[in-house]
């Protein structure tokens, strides 16, 4: 399940990724793996799998934690008070931070956790 990265609801529904499934993004962007409009605010996240990073998790593997897959994730979002549009918000990093005009603040993401569950 996926969790809006803008309103924080969570998809209804388990969601897969496959390497082969393209889609394109909003805006002539590009493509990614998934692209997927938020059902609450509308808002457009897209996660890509980075091929070049998949590695096997075999029996050596065992009981150790091991990267097995990178993906780049994208999102957009947009000022709470001031509607003024982010798109493209790259979270590589785990931060993303970025200056509102319209209120002459600082705006941001930060901290950013995720986590995986054996089903």
């Amino acid at each position: 399940q996926l969790k809006c990265a803008n309103c924080g609801e969570v998809s209804e529904k388990w969601q897969y990724l496959r390497l082969m499934d393209s889609a394109p993004l909003k805006g002539g962007r590009g493509s990614a793996t998934m692209v997927q409009k938020c059902k609450l605010c509308s808002r457009e996240n897209s996660i890509d799998i980075l091929s070049q990073t998949i590695k096997p998790y075999n029996a050596e593997d065992s009981e150790k934690f091991k990267t097995i897959v990178e993906f780049e994730c994208r999102f957009a979002a947009e000022g709470a008070e001031s509607g003024t549009p982010f798109n493209d918000i790259n979270l590589l990093e785990k931060d993303w931070n970025d200056y509102d005009e319209k209120t002459k603040e600082s705006v941001g993401i930060y901290e950013v956790t995720h986590k995986f569950v054996k089903c």
